[in-house]
């Protein structure tokens, strides 16, 4: 252990089995939707049963059921709307209860207000009447409150029980902040589920150069537990050290949040906030690369289209296989340890081009001529075929059709030391073909700058990722690879 580190963690039997519970618990960042929700299915019912309370059994009248779920449906979005803008959707103010109810009843009458303007503006006052209007307000308010009384009390008992989960996340700062912070405070103001503490010793003489190796420790830790997030409390006086953290923090993709320290805390407390999750905010220090669902969709991109190549190419895979095995000995497919998303090992699959399988910590690089290529292999590499194995690393989800491309790992422990901004490459996952592929970045790289400058491709593509992105630049790779030849 380090003598300027100090590590808290969960054992690896603990994160297993926080795991599996964690299917059976409940999301901190859904509470706030099932409330809103019971909300909406409240209003909407009491709206229809307000209506066959007034029109049905006390005037005898039909009661058309299309107007009045409508009507109940706006009425939700409005109180919704207006209930979300005031913060009464975020666990502290549910667990809050009773000392609520004023705010909901405003929020309510002003719901009204707003319903009865609409009503008049669309001139459908006479299918839902002033009458049927007050028995639906009526009715509905002490539903508000009792749907949250029941909300306080269920999910303060689903928190003491743990029974409700946040964040994974990893903690890293100066003992006395982190120390501030329990487990509990952390999930009711934050929505973080601790798993693991990094302690940045205060002491000593350079501070700023020992947090490398403590973040890269911390940084294998969470690719360990599978954590969704570093969570930074140090002091905010502290900039040197600050700026530290979050550079070394880069080469990793996960989200990164700064949380406020004991004066900042001491400012704010009792004091409303401008934050999506509670009245303590959190300062974004870097984001993710892509959200859940442009992932989803990604994934979706490569699935179907890496699925069809496959059955589409096997009659030349068999092909190219063959020839392969004729034209020198050794494995039809060659494979080689790369470094994907969050710097996680996996295999690449090329067919074998050369008559040699290296895979050390040196690797030279392909040239032109070089006499370790065979005669099949050089066919296969001018004409990028030699790839098209890596269509099986896709749909395994080791890689992408589109995405920064892996490079050996000798090649990017190397290159890793040389170039500030080469660990965001693995913030997505690598890809067959790329920004910096279509843009004739392919083959040699001579130089450190001709690297650099891949670099700054692969970041672009990163940072302004977008699925007709994706389509554009698998329709340029086919001209491109018509057009030029690799080696």
């Amino acid at each position: 252990m380090r003598p300027f580190l100090t590590f808290q963690a969960l054992t690896q039997s603990e994160i297993q089995g926080s795991r599996q519970a964690s299917r059976r618990r409940l999301s901190y960042h859904t509470i706030g939707q099932i409330v809103a929700l019971c909300d909406v299915a409240g209003i909407v019912t009491a709206s229809i049963f307000g209506q066959y309370l007034y029109k049905a059994f006390y005037l005898g009248e039909r009661v058309n059921i299309d107007v009045v779920t409508g009507i109940g449906l706006i009425t939700a979005f409005i109180y919704i709307s207006l209930a979300h803008a005031a913060e009464l959707y975020r666990l502290p103010r549910i667990l809050a209860g009773k000392r609520c109810f004023a705010e909901i009843s405003v929020m309510w009458v002003t719901s009204l207000l707003v319903l009865t303007a609409l009503l008049f503006l669309l001139k459908i006052g006479t299918d839902f009447s002033r009458g049927a209007l007050i028995t639906f307000s009526v009715l509905q308010l002490p539903l508000l409150w009792i749907a949250r009384t029941v909300a306080a009390t269920t999910i303060g008992s689903m928190i003491e029980s743990a029974s409700v989960v946040g964040r994974v996340a990893v903690l890293i700062g100066h003992r006395d902040q982190i120390e501030r912070f329990d487990k509990h405070d952390l999930l009711h103001n934050f929505g973080y589920a601790e798993a693991h503490r990094v302690f940045l010793n205060e002491a000593g003489t350079d501070k700023l150069a020992s947090c490398r190796a403590a973040i890269d420790e911390a940084i294998v830790v969470a690719r360990r537990i599978r954590a969704e997030e570093f969570v930074l409390a140090i002091g905010w006086h502290d900039t040197d050290l600050l700026a530290k953290v979050s550079q070394a923090l880069q080469s990793s993709p996960l989200p990164v949040k700064l949380l406020p320290d004991h004066v900042v805390r001491s400012a704010l407390t009792g004091r409303r906030t401008d934050t999506s999750m509670s009245p303590m905010i959190t300062v974004e220090v870097q984001r993710a690369p892509m959200s859940v669902a442009e992932r989803s969709i990604k994934r979706i991109l490569d699935l179907v289209l890496a699925s069809l190549a496959i059955m589409m190419l096997c009659p030349l895979f068999v092909l190219i296989a063959v020839a392969v095995k004729i034209d020198s000995s050794g494995p039809i497919i060659f494979k080689q340890r790369r470094n994907g998303f969050n710097r996680l090992e996996f295999q690449i699959f090329k067919f074998r081009t050369m008559r040699v399988l290296e895979d050390g910590q040196e690797i030279p690089q392909a040239q032109r001529h070089d006499p370790r290529v065979t005669r099949v292999g050089r066919l296969l590499r001018r004409t990028s075929i030699d790839e098209l194995p890596q269509l099986f690393n896709v749909v395994r989800g080791d890689m992408s059709l589109v995405g920064p491309r892996p490079h050996a790992l000798a090649h990017d422990n190397q290159y890793s030391s040389l170039i500030d901004a080469y660990c965001f490459r693995h913030h997505v996952k690598p890809g067959i073909t790329g920004w910096a592929q279509v843009h004739g970045l392919r083959g040699e790289t001579r130089c450190v700058d001709a690297m650099a400058q891949r670099i700054e491709f692969d970041l672009w593509y990163i940072n302004n990722w977008s699925f007709v992105l994706d389509i554009r630049i698998l329709a340029r790779t086919f001209f491109v690879v018509m057009k030029h030849d690799a080696f």
